[in-house]
């Protein structure tokens, strides 16, 4: 079996500097919110509603990744992205919900 083309941090070595580091830019919190369903999303802009060119959005999915925030499997050629939710949250309990909360959402509109 080949190597993952997009490798990420073990559960283990997750650690809250770096989610909070790929968390400091707006785009990826809403990022984070979109991905906060759950489900697999499709890696294109699209699906989380910003106004930003491909290649931006290319890099806010690597910077999640390599933070350990997220996921991403390949389906022939598409890529889809997730959540690393229960990991997430056995490592960090309450972070998810407090990014996705409504007060949390609100302020991004006022950003």
């Amino acid at each position: 079996m080949p190597d993952n083309p997009f490798p990420q941090p073990d559960a283990d070595d997750i650690r809250l500097t770096s989610i909070l580091r790929a968390l400091a830019d707006p785009g990826r919190v809403k990022m984070v919110q979109v991905l906060a369903d759950g489900e697999y999303h499709a890696c294109n802009v699209e699906a989380f509603g910003l106004d930003i060119q491909k290649s931006t959005l290319s890099h806010h999915f690597k910077t999640l990744r390599e933070a350990g925030l997220t996921t991403v499997v390949i389906e022939g050629r598409s890529h889809r992205i997730a959540l690393r939710s229960d990991e997430l949250e056995a490592r960090f309990p309450g972070l998810i919900a407090s990014l996705t909360s409504e007060s949390a959402v609100a302020d991004l509109r006022t950003a």
